[in-house]
């Protein structure tokens, strides 16, 4: 279920039924993963709503909008490649830090 979460553009409701579920309340791990991903879609929509429309006024970074899909992409399919190889302590800077925090309130 965790690698299913970071699905680029389709893990979010992967992340929410995880979240939503009694079968996985007690999981912290696939918690952990749920919150992780749902922190990168929602870092994809404010990069969608906020900077893309401005992307042509910033002139020395033109394409910057572009450049942050990009790094979230990576950062999805970094993570389904960790979480796959059993790697399930990997955690992402930032996004990885309010996860713990989200993981561990009930």
């Amino acid at each position: 279920m965790s690698i299913l979460c970071y699905v680029p553009w389709l893990g979010w409701i992967a992340a929410v039924i995880v979240l939503a579920s009694n079968s996985y309340r007690n999981d912290r791990t696939v918690r952990f993963h749920a919150f992780q991903a749902l922190y990168l879609f929602v870092a994809y929509l404010v990069d969608a709503v906020v900077v893309r429309p401005f992307d042509r006024m910033m002139m020395p970074f033109p394409h910057i909008s572009g450049l942050v899909e990009l790094v979230l992409l990576a950062a999805s399919i970094f993570m389904i490649v960790k979480v796959a190889q059993g790697n399930t302590d990997c955690a992402l800077p930032f996004f990885g830090e309010l996860a713990h925090r989200s993981a561990d309130e009930r």
